[in-house]
């Protein structure tokens, strides 16, 4: 069977509560290998609440509904303050990404609660600025960031970034709306470990199942490299998500 859009593979999956330092309870989901310990954990940080970006936005829907099963990775996912899904809302409002500082590090410290491993931030739009502003913690192995758009992370943030040698990927659309793959080169040139990949054709929003393979492809050759690159069938159970 080939893997489409809908595809949902086998995982242990189940809701979560985030609980800030500042009083919030953010509502997620902590998605697992079925049958066997993961080998890293994906925190993903969504794109902008107020342009609809959620916990569920498709890209990082399909890495939870895939990675688990394909590449032996956690995925936990969240909404930020004030945001809604099919999930739930989480309490509090949308902070301008200042506020959501708590949201970030209410996320790492739930991975080291639970003993997830070889944590990496992958924020998408909205979510890499979180990232690039609050997620550099000594807990956090890496980044992934999608389509940056570079508007709320400065360059204090990325010097942060350089200082620490953690890696920092950023996946950048060919006709992406804010930031395309030559400015990006120039601005992330201060953070010496960055790796900047254009992706021929895409958009910011990632609209496509190839784009989404990409992206979950090069997720995983950082995080998961024996499970690079992903298959495109699946053998197995599996189900179909009809709240797309």
């Amino acid at each position: 069977m080939d893997i489409r859009a809908s595809t949902v593979l086998p995982a242990r999956r189940r809701p979560v509560t985030l609980h800030t330092a500042d009083g919030l309870a953010l509502v997620g989901e902590l998605a697992l290998p079925a049958e066997a310990d993961p080998v890293a954990t994906l925190v993903c940080l969504h794109p902008l609440p107020t342009a609809q970006g959620m916990m569920d936005s498709h890209v990082l829907r399909k890495a939870a509904f895939r990675l688990p099963a394909l590449a032996g990775v956690a995925v936990l996912r969240f909404n930020t303050r004030g945001t809604t899904s099919r999930h739930g809302t989480s309490e509090g409002v949308f902070g301008e990404g200042e506020s959501e500082r708590y949201d970030v590090a209410a996320a790492i410290e739930f991975t080291e609660f639970e003993g997830l491993p070889a944590p990496w931030l992958v924020g998408w739009s909205f979510g890499t600025e979180l990232a690039l502003k609050w997620g550099c913690d000594p807990e956090v192995v890496g980044a992934i960031l999608l389509s940056p758009p570079l508007h709320r992370a400065v360059d204090a943030d990325l010097d942060v970034w350089a200082d620490s040698g953690k890696p920092l990927v950023a996946l950048v659309p060919e006709f992406d709306d804010y930031l395309r793959p030559a400015e990006a080169e120039k601005r992330f040139a201060r953070v010496p470990q960055a790796e900047v990949i254009g992706v021929d054709g895409a958009k910011h929003l990632w609209v496509g199942e190839p784009y989404v393979r990409t992206v979950l492809n090069e997720v995983t050759r950082r995080v998961a490299p024996t499970a690079h690159p992903l298959p495109t069938e699946w053998d197995g159970p599996y189900e179909k998500d009809t709240l797309q």
